[in-house]
């Protein structure tokens, strides 16, 4: 017998090495966690139990999720979104629940009595194959670059609506278990009883809630900010729980009425660890449910389940959005991305396990489906350009009207900048070259913001510069320099690399957020990079020392000096347990602090002698009491020397052990 203690040290060690090993894929860890899930449970090795303890973390997890989705409602983006969002999210979640009812009809009146399909379940079926994953398609969109593009909004909108459908469904679903003769009084009191609910905490909370924040904040506490969090969070969840409805439910209320407060970003930074740790151990328990073997048995059912579903779900969204006005181009993208499961799909699917509405032979079969179709989404991604190629016949003429429109607007242009990207930067740049009568031809993904520039006369297109056609039709060959005005290191390495194999002697400028990738994106052949901390730290230098009497030339001199050395003197800060450099993905130079005490072994020995360049840092500085000795090959460390290294955290680590030892 397995004890509490053992079972969840199971459950997270497994999650350590799922997620390891998915994030070394690229694919989602949600994933991983399904992965290991059905590795690790009953119906495979056996060496977890789906057992209270499980369950218990399990529910959590949805609790801490709904509480996140809730902290994320915001009622201007719904309005500014409301036709996407209600017209066409409300249209996909309800024919999808409708076709799945329907597709149930009619596979009944062909099976016998034992194998039939109610309405009930073959609602709640709907529901949860109604739902797509928020998490793959955000991450694809985000790494694509095109959040702000036209199919961007519609699936994000879609998503939206999703996310609210979630609410009643969960109202629902456990309702529709009972009997047939008590299921309309069920429903009823279901209802009654959670707009009682959510009068008494979303007018009664609301009133409540900013000051009780505003008074738990005056104490300074952090630790005393995070159980307050945690009590209205499950304090909420136990209320609904109470009144006979989902822990979930309440859950999502207690982040909307956060969501009204000002600590709402302090929030959602301090119950992240919480949601996506006790979200982890939710899916491992629905892997846990699989019984690979009965799948592997029925394996062409499976791919059924899977390829059904995928293409009635894909050819739903694209015709609906196509509908509602769009491109056959933006259609078919739309329901590429949104065709898989989601995550809420899961929670739906297991609250209709619980209450018994499907046979587990079905339901086993259903949750490989989803879980596969989850693994394929991401490839169907980056294949989509191809797919709508292939699909729509005039998808092609439309990307080359496109061409046309940017290559017609600088046909005439010689020595012209291109601007990558039209957001706030973009269009500062946009205003000051207009000021020089420069000519610029600009290029953005985003259409309601070049239809509002276009109109006020901006030279700036529908385009993507990581594409070379974009690129030789906003003429490329006949540019004086190109600029790369947002701070993506991946896009600007793309557009690079474009620019290298097409115009290799064209400059090229590219925006940075800091100096993590400095080095990378020279290398990659950008004439100046600008990272904005740096600069913002040069500007804020500069307006002190002047304020302080220092002459504007020799202040002038000073900022020209530290961008003609690539900014080495300000490299590297040192690093605070809050700060957001710590993400281990990224390479951060930071700066290090090492005290030389009686036992250092560098004591004695020159900087050379260390060769601490051999591991990747340096010595920026040496300080000798109240001294500042200058850094050179011969210098000799002293006794209570401190020695300040620069480099990597690793490279900091390895170096500091050089040193000591």
């Amino acid at each position: 017998m397995v004890s509490g203690l053992e079972q969840t040290l199971l459950l997270l060690g497994s999650a350590v090495l799922g997620v390891v090993a998915f994030r070394s894929l690229h694919l989602p860890p949600m994933l991983g966690y399904l992965a290991v899930g059905i590795l690790i449970g009953p119906h495979a090795l056996g060496l977890a139990e789906n057992n209270d303890t499980t369950h218990t973390l399990a529910e959590f997890g949805v609790v801490f999720l709904m509480f996140s989705i809730g902290l994320e409602f915001s009622l201007a983006q719904l309005m500014a979104m409301r036709r996407v969002v209600f017209g066409l999210g409300t249209a996909q979640v309800v024919l999808t629940i409708a076709s799945t009812m329907i597709f149930g009809w009619l596979l009944s009146t062909q099976l016998p009595p034992a194998y039939q399909v109610s309405w009930q379940a073959a609602f709640a079926l709907g529901g949860a194959l109604a739902m797509s994953s928020t998490a793959i398609a955000v991450k694809m969109l985000t790494e694509r670059l095109e959040l702000e593009s036209e199919h961007g909004r519609k699936i994000i909108g879609i998503l939206l609506f999703q996310d609210l459908a979630v609410v009643p469904l969960l109202i629902m679903i456990p309702s529709l278990g009972k009997p047939p003769e008590e299921l309309a009084e069920t429903l009823a009191w279901a209802g009654l009883k959670a707009i009682g609910v959510l009068v008494l905490l979303l007018f009664i909370g609301q009133k409540i809630m900013r000051k009780w924040f505003t008074l738990v904040v005056k104490r300074r506490s952090q630790e005393l900010f995070m159980l307050n969090l945690l009590l209205i969070t499950l304090g909420a969840a136990w209320i609904t729980e109470r009144a006979g409805l989902s822990m979930a439910l309440g859950a999502f209320v207690a982040g909307m009425l956060i969501s009204e407060t000002q600590y709402k970003h302090q929030v959602e930074e301090d119950i992240k660890p919480f949601r996506d740790v006790l979200l982890g151990l939710f899916f491992i328990t629905v892997g846990m449910l699989l019984n690979v073997q009965l799948v592997i048995a029925h394996w062409w059912l499976v791919l059924i389940l899977l390829c059904g579903p995928v293409l009635v779900k894909f050819a739903l969204i694209a015709a609906l959005t196509k509908l509602f006005g769009s491109s056959d181009g933006v259609s078919i993208r739309t329901g590429l991305a949104l065709a898989q499961a989601g995550e809420f799909g899961f929670v739906l699917l297991t609250l209709t396990s619980g209450a018994n509405l499907i046979d587990p032979f079905i339901i086993q079969l259903v949750l490989a489906s989803m879980v596969l179709s989850m693994l394929v989404a991401p490839f169907l991604f980056e294949k989509s350009d191809r797919i709508v190629m292939k699909l729509s016949s005039n998808e092609w003429m439309l990307q080359s009207l496109q061409l046309t429109q940017i290559a017609s607007r600088t046909m005439a242009a010689q020595k012209h900048v291109i601007i990558a990207g039209f957001g706030r930067s973009g269009q500062s740049l946009a205003t000051l070259l207009s000021d020089e009568k420069i000519a610029y031809q600009a290029l953005d993904l985003d259409p309601e913001r070049i239809q509002e520039a276009q109109a006020a006369g901006a030279s700036v297109s529908y385009g993507d510069a990581g594409r070379k056609e974009s690129l030789v039709a906003a003429g490329l060959y006949r540019a004086s320099a190109l600029v790369i005005t947002y701070a993506d290191t991946a896009s600007a390495l793309r557009v690079l690399h474009l620019v290298h194999e097409l115009a290799p002697a064209l400059p090229v400028i590219v925006r940075s957020y800091d100096d993590t990738d400095l080095d990378l994106l020279k290398k990659a052949g950008a004439a100046e990079v600008v990272p904005e901390a740096l600069e913002g730290s040069l500007m804020l230098a500069s307006h002190a020392m002047v304020m302080m009497g220092v002459p504007l030339r020799r202040v002038v001199h000073r900022v020209q000096l530290a961008r003609d050395e690539r900014y080495a003197s300000l490299r590297g800060f040192f690093h605070g347990a809050g700060d957001a450099g710590d993400d281990p993905e990224h390479t951060y130079v930071r700066l290090h602090s090492v005290i030389l005490r009686d036992d250092a072994g560098a004591i004695g020995k020159r900087v050379e002698e260390l060769e601490l360049h051999e591991v990747g840092a340096e010595v920026t500085t040496i300080r000798r009491g109240k001294d500042r000795v200058e850094v050179k090959p011969r210098t000799e460390f002293k006794m209570g020397d401190v020695v300040v290294l620069r480099g990597s955290a690793d490279a900091v680590d390895r170096a500091e052990s050089r040193l000591l030892h």
